[in-house]
């Protein structure tokens, strides 16, 4: 855990609620791989104190503020200052420290640009669809106007949400170019290669089988969809794109994005690309809330798995179990009647299968699984990467009566677990998120080292 001193600096999330916000994750990590003595937190606000709240925070000398849902227009009332893009926006979500107060900015869409920029798709003169009418909308539609984008489609239920933000662009931009359309009027779209926005909380978990347009003709007018939800991390709206053979993502790197925007307005600093992968990486293990276990043959991970599966309410996937489920075979009898490279191209194949599905589980995967980069990547993505550290000894003592693994036959136990653990030990300790020591411990006081990681 970050040591907190008297000169540590302060940054946090105001909203409501904000208790399962993952932006803590992002910034703490930032200043991890940045050597920075700032932390970042937390504060539940209610509508009736965000003034008092904003200025208390800046008596107290924090530095900079997010600001989410419901208090992006709210905050502008207890500004000193307000970039001029986020005000006629009209909304505020990233705060920093000035004289005399703060100033406010928008970085909802500098981090959706930078998702569109990633994933290689391009605002300019293109038919944009925004699905809603909300804050995020309206931002966002700014954001597809300022871009020169073709035309663009405001779909949403309440017509005068929805010409409200119409108004406020044409004006801005001294044009046309957006227009308002309900639900159902989609077909008065003529082009079939828009670039689609859902700006809503239709389909947000848990009410995961919802979305704001499910004909399947709408997605037929669609080149690719985003939807600025992240939880689940693939939407319906998403499903519904991709049934129409069209690409489709959501909105963690949007998240990622806005939250380096105003990391870097707080600290004077540069996220390079490498960071940001590095911090993308941990939040979709997040996301998916998966543990995975590596280490040794013999280190404890199917015994230490189907532990916290009991006692944490999780499901235990062991990945040589579920190879041998899928070969009708041992583990014994595919490395005989097919060798070992067929295992482990099987291995990297169960890998990529439970990936896109696995949320809440723990996995315990073969000695030899990690071995290989691309599993290394794959894992990463799953969840908390956590290798069993366990002294030789104790290995030979819990291997000696093994009759069933392939690597371990017709050898002395002793010289090959040196030659194996000279080949691997690096390789776990680069891969895992977490290492823990399972000498002398009992599995409550390991979780614990997973959980507090």
């Amino acid at each position: 855990m970050k040591e907190i001193k008297g000169t540590t600096k302060l940054c946090g999330l105001v909203g409501n609620p904000v208790e399962h916000s993952i932006s803590p994750l992002i910034h703490n990590n930032l200043s991890k791989l940045k050597d920075i003595d700032m932390v970042y937190t937390t504060f539940r606000v209610e509508d009736e104190d965000v003034d008092s709240a904003i200025k208390g925070a800046y008596l107290l000398g924090i530095v900079g503020l997010n600001v989410t849902v419901p208090h992006k227009q709210r905050v502008m009332e207890s500004l000193v200052a307000i970039d001029p893009l986020a005000k006629a926006i009209g909304a505020v979500n990233t705060l920093v420290r000035d004289e005399k107060g703060f100033k406010g900015y928008n970085t909802d869409i500098l981090g959706l640009e930078r998702e569109l920029m990633d994933e290689g798709l391009s605002i300019k003169n293109k038919t944009c669809i925004i699905l809603g009418a909300g804050g995020a909308a309206r931002a966002i539609t700014f954001l597809c106007a300022s871009r020169e984008a073709k035309k663009v489609f405001v779909i949403n239920r309440s017509l005068d949400k929805a010409n409200s933000i119409k108004e406020a662009v044409n004006a801005h931009f001294n044009s046309d170019i957006v227009e308002v359309l309900g639900l159902d009027e989609y077909e008065r779209i003529e082009d079939n290669d828009c670039l689609c926005i859902q700006c809503t909380s239709v389909g947000l978990y848990p009410n995961v089988e919802d979305v704001i347009i499910s004909d399947d003709a709408f997605y037929k007018k669609l080149s690719a969809g985003v939807d600025i939800i992240y939880n689940p991390y693939r939407t319906r709206f998403m499903k519904l794109c991709n049934k129409a053979g069209k690409k489709a993502y959501n909105g963690l790197k949007m998240l990622l994005y806005q939250g380096v925007c105003a990391y870097e307005l707080w600290t004077d600093t540069k996220i390079s690309a490498s960071e940001c992968q590095k911090i993308y990486t941990k939040m979709r293990a997040h996301m998916a809330g998966n543990i995975i276990l590596i280490g040794f043959m013999g280190s404890g991970k199917s015994t230490f798995g189907k532990w916290i599966a009991k006692h944490k309410d999780m499901e235990f996937i062991d990945t040589d179990d579920y190879i041998e489920s899928k070969e009708n075979m041992s583990i014994n009898e595919i490395f005989e009647t097919k060798g070992e490279e067929y295992f482990r191209e099987l291995e990297t194949s169960v890998v990529k299968e439970l990936q896109a599905k696995l949320t809440n589980c723990v996995i315990s995967v073969g000695g030899g699984l990690v071995v290989k980069p691309e599993n290394q990547k794959l894992l990463a993505n799953m969840g908390k990467v956590v290798y069993l550290e366990t002294p030789k000894c104790e290995l030979i003592k819990r291997l000696s009566s093994s009759n069933n693994r392939p690597l371990l036959k017709d050898v002395n136990l002793s010289d090959r677990i040196d030659e194996l653990m000279e080949k691997r030990e690096e390789i776990y300790k680069k891969a895992a998120t977490v290492k823990v020591d399972t000498a002398n411990r009992d599995f409550e006081d390991m979780y614990k080292d997973i959980i507090n990681s």
